[in-house]
């Protein structure tokens, strides 16, 4: 459905958040735009809302963000704060019921974007980072050169954008502060990476395309900021672009392509003109012929015009997103991993990146529509939400941080970590969370250890000590042995964990990738002595089949025999690869295509298949995704589950978490997995 102004003239009512020059440049922009007119700004005190709304005859004038955002006149907010304030203010607007325009970078880094867009789509809103370049009409023209293969194929891509004089360092200047996200490659770095995504996409037949690999070099200056940087990306295809920025050296600022049958050079790319309407132009030179071309690229207003109109346009059609090359979620998603791996290879970390505060600048509590169900585990203390977080993909902070916060926030209390995970990383990242936000009596921590070979009484001791001391913390709520050893006797491993268990140093503990016959023989020795036995499992449960284990020495429940016998006992179950590696997925698993071998070889069989089909039915009944309906079988069993997901994504979070609004029968239940 498309969005309609709530003006009498039908025009997109604005506000700017911020009062510095982008804000400046946004604002001529949108009084020469067609779409668009510029109501109220905010801006941190009074005086320079007035200053502003002076300079640019604005009506409405605000002291403060918090104003802006609640002016029910405006309908949409171009955010322009220094680059760490504009996810928290992106988040508030977008909460508040506006459409949000975010001056790029969108973020200082991939994490903290994720939870902008995850805000957005919660609300319901068009969230869009301002590249202004790419609503220009010559970038839209050089993409269709580039397709049309008039330089042949695309072999090697150079862009640049750097400012600078290499004079005297203001340590001042948000340019060169570290807790202002400042440095070259987030403040103009960021341009010619994204050209050179756009255009090996263009090449690839694609809107965009994502590097294989990003090694950068640069300079980190005396106030912890990049002075001058360059990278090289590997894009498929081979594709390779250099890309390099600067604050502190100005470069020649344009775009050079280099295919098999010719070049074209950009002189002007950025479309950096904050005043005038200008005419850019690039040239093709093909090798076979004398002279280069010259393309004409006219334009009727600045890009900030055109961009605010691709912006209201995208509105108008009842999308939430703008049209590509404007950038798309995907696209500045990309963007920034591309920018945090530049980062990363010259070890460029901002200070507030070490312990992030939370995204949205709130303290961390469960959202009210959160909707997570939760269970009990013999032994430990807290509830135990239906779905437990992994943490074996998260070992850097920002993102870490990024990922447990939004899953606290929808109502998560349990975290799977591991002794082996990322050579104790994770353990690291997972406890310094914990300490940095202060919910360890709040949270649910599940850890494992004595993984083979060390999977013995002596190494379970010596691995959990060191956990403790990774985690920063006194006690695990649940401790599983990661693996089994049936040659140490049964009794040996419940004395060790029972000491432990004795100690208050674990809550409750249990097997992971245990046979079910080893677990009852491990309880039923605890009750001869009067100790404790296992509280729970965590061997692997899906609707697809595991037809072969992803690691060496995994156990699956999902046969008969097991799923009885879990029902019988109702023993707690944690199984992993809950949602068979994504196999429900649409498009991911195809009996005709095996180029994902490990998928292929861990999940493909005609029962699976089937079992797609069916799931593909009634996620169309149910007008929900097919993963949803896979997890929501887990959930369905008539004993306690509680699933382990691994998202990489706050996106895939969310996906997960939707599973537990679909309600199965037990008719369907059977019905899924080919029972009836």
């Amino acid at each position: 459905m498309a969005t309609k102004s709530k003006s009498a003239d039908g025009k997109l009512s604005w506000g700017i958040l911020g009062a510095g020059k982008i804000a400046a440049a946004f604002a001529r922009g949108l009084a020469a735009s067609k779409s668009g007119k510029l109501v109220a700004v905010g801006s941190r005190t009074q005086a320079n809302a007035d200053k502003f709304g002076g300079e640019f005859g604005v009506p409405r004038r605000h002291g403060s963000y918090e104003a802006l955002i609640a002016d029910p006149e405006v309908e949409a907010v171009y955010v322009a704060t220094p680059h760490p304030m504009h996810a928290e203010w992106t988040i508030r607007a977008c909460a508040a019921g506006k459409h949000v325009l975010c001056e790029k970078p969108m973020a200082p880094n991939h994490a903290a974007a994720m939870a902008m867009f995850d805000a957005a789509a919660r609300a319901g809103v068009l969230l869009m980072e301002a590249f202004m370049y790419r609503c220009h009409p010559q970038t839209a023209k050089l993409l269709e050169v580039v397709r049309s293969g008039a330089i042949g194929e695309v072999r090697m891509i150079q862009a640049s954008f750097g400012y600078g004089s290499g004079g005297a360092v203001d340590p001042q200047s948000r340019a060169y502060r570290n807790d202002l996200a400042g440095g070259g490659i987030l403040d103009v770095g960021c341009y010619p990476v994204s050209m050179s995504r756009l255009i090996a996409g263009a090449a690839l037949g694609k809107d965009f395309a994502e590097p294989l690999e990003v090694r950068g070099v640069g300079r980190l200056g005396e106030t912890g900021v990049d002075e001058w940087a360059a990278a090289v990306m590997k894009f498929p295809g081979d594709i390779v672009a250099q890309v390099a920025t600067g604050i502190r050296q100005g470069l020649e600022n344009c775009v050079r392509i280099y295919g098999t049958a010719g070049t074209i050079t950009v002189p002007s790319p950025w479309a950096a003109n904050r005043t005038a309407a200008e005419t850019l132009e690039f040239t093709v030179k093909v090798n076979k012929e004398k002279d280069a071309r010259v393309v004409s690229c006219p334009a009727a207003a600045t890009a900030f015009s055109l961009e605010a109109d691709a912006f209201a346009a995208a509105l108008a059609a009842g999308r939430r997103e703008a049209v590509p090359p404007a950038m798309t979620q995907a696209d500045t998603l990309g963007n920034l991993k591309a920018l945090d791996a530049w980062r990363d290879s010259i070890g460029l970390v901002y200070e507030f990146e070490k312990a992030p505060a939370t995204v949205s600048g709130r303290k961390l509590a469960r959202r009210a529509d959160a909707k997570m169900k939760y269970g009990r585990v013999a032994g430990v203390d807290l509830p135990v939400s239906r779905l437990i977080m992994g943490v074996d993909n998260q070992k850097v902070a920002p993102h870490a941080f990024a990922m447990f916060d939004d899953y606290v926030e929808r109502g998560g209390n349990v975290f799977d970590c591991a002794w082996v995970y990322g050579s104790g990383a994770c353990e690291k990242t997972l406890g310094h969370w914990v300490k940095t936000r202060g919910v360890r009596r709040d949270v649910v921590i599940l850890d494992k250890g004595a993984h083979t070979p060390n999977c013995n009484p002596e190494a379970l001791s010596r691995q959990f000590k060191e956990s403790l001391e990774r985690l920063q913390m006194d006690y695990v709520d649940i401790y599983m042995l990661h693996r089994d050893n049936p040659e140490v006797p049964i009794g040996e491993f419940v004395e060790v964990l029972n000491e432990h268990k004795k100690a208050g140093r674990m809550k409750a503990f249990g097997g992971s990738n245990w046979t079910l016959e080893r677990v009852a023989a491990a309880n039923e020795y605890a009750k001869t002595k009067g100790l404790t036995g296992f509280s729970a499992v965590s061997n692997q449960l899906s609707l697809a089949r595991m037809v072969e284990p992803p690691w060496k020495g995994c156990l699956t429940a999902s046969d008969a025999k097991s799923r009885a016998w879990f029902e019988q006992t109702q023993t707690a179950l944690m199984p992993w690869s809950s949602q068979a590696r994504g196999f429900f997925l649409p498009g991911r698993a195809n009996p005709s295509d095996r180029s994902d071998a490990e998928l292929a070889r861990c999940w493909y069989a005609e029962d699976n298949f089937q079992r797609l089909e069916r799931v593909n039915r009634l996620a169309a009944e149910r007008g929900v995704e097919p993963i949803n309906v896979a997890l929501a079988w887990v959930l369905a069993q008539p004993f306690p589950t509680f699933p382990l997901i691994g998202p990489r994504q706050i996106a895939e979070t969310a996906s997960s978490f939707r599973a537990l609004e679909i309600e199965l029968t037990p008719r369907e239940v059977k019905w899924l997995n080919l029972e009836g």
